[in-house]
């Protein structure tokens, strides 16, 4: 009896041992479960997105994967680059650059496919804390001694707007002179601000840390407005899942509440479109 009870056990245990084994080979099938219970095949989307929306996108990407299991890998820099970095690999899920231009780009070469406008983003003047060099305007850039840090003019989404904002104002040939340092990311010119390695610069409002530095707004009649874009890639390998993040990134209560809660107004909101 004692014998047939010993045999009886180690057949459990038998059955037990091929039973997990089959789980563990099924949990190796490429899927994983989520801190909420979601079941999401093994993939990841790559994220091409402007250095200046790094901290709302951080925010949303911890969002999604939390709602879908996705994860989310993001590029930072600026919207010249990622479109280069496109280009030559051919690889990766979404588009998302700080200004419509270089995107109208991707989408003359065929790149985007899902899209929508998530957010303004408004240029003003930074200048370090108690604006030492007394810049008031954007004529005041052009002072002579003035030190400008400014983002790359042909290659980066605000560098490319601050030129043209000088250009409307007609105080390009002032400015340019005085720009001591051009920058590949918009982060980069913040931390020219706060060290005060510059005197001023044209950055985006939401970038604003009221605790190390100052800033001057443009009328808005001599701004130039920008309207955050974000595309699904053709080339990617998850069609599905990018169209998906698009529409969380574009919705009400996902990502254009978080864009909202790091200091832009949603498109839609009350701002000039340009």
């Amino acid at each position: 009896m004692k014998t047939g009870g010993y045999l009886s056990l180690l057949l459990i245990l038998l059955f037990a041992v091929f039973l997990c084994g089959c789980v563990a080979e099924d949990g190796n099938t490429g899927k994983t479960t989520n801190e909420n219970g979601i079941v999401s095949e093994n993939e990841e989307l790559i994220i091409y997105c402007g250095a200046g929306m790094k901290k709302p996108m951080e925010d949303i990407g911890k969002g999604f994967t939390e709602k879908t299991g996705i994860p989310v890998t993001y590029n930072y820099a600026g919207s010249g680059q990622l479109l280069a970095q496109m280009e030559l690999s051919q690889k990766g899920d979404i588009y998302m650059p700080g200004a419509t231009t270089d995107f109208e780009v991707a989408k003359e070469k065929g790149y985007i496919l899902d899209e929508a406008l998530v957010a303004y983003h408004v240029p003003v003047i930074a200048t370090p804390k108690g604006n030492p060099a007394g810049i008031n305007s954007l004529e005041d850039m052009g002072k002579a001694g003035v030190r400008v840090s400014m983002g790359e003019p042909d290659s980066m989404a605000l560098g490319i707007i601050a030129k043209k904002i000088f250009e409307k104002n007609g105080v390009k040939d002032k400015i340019l002179p005085n720009v001591v340092v051009e920058r590949a990311t918009v982060n980069e010119i913040v931390t020219d601000i706060v060290l005060e390695n510059a005197d001023a610069a044209i950055i985006w409002e939401d970038l604003y840390n009221p605790e190390k530095m100052d800033i001057v707004y443009i009328p808005e009649k001599d701004n130039l407005i920008k309207i955050i874009p974000i595309g699904s890639l053709s080339f990617s390998k998850n069609p599905d899942s990018a169209k998906e993040f698009v529409e969380y990134v574009s919705s009400s209560n996902g990502g254009k509440a978080i864009f909202k809660n790091c200091g832009f107004t949603p498109y839609n909101d009350e701002k000039t479109d340009n």
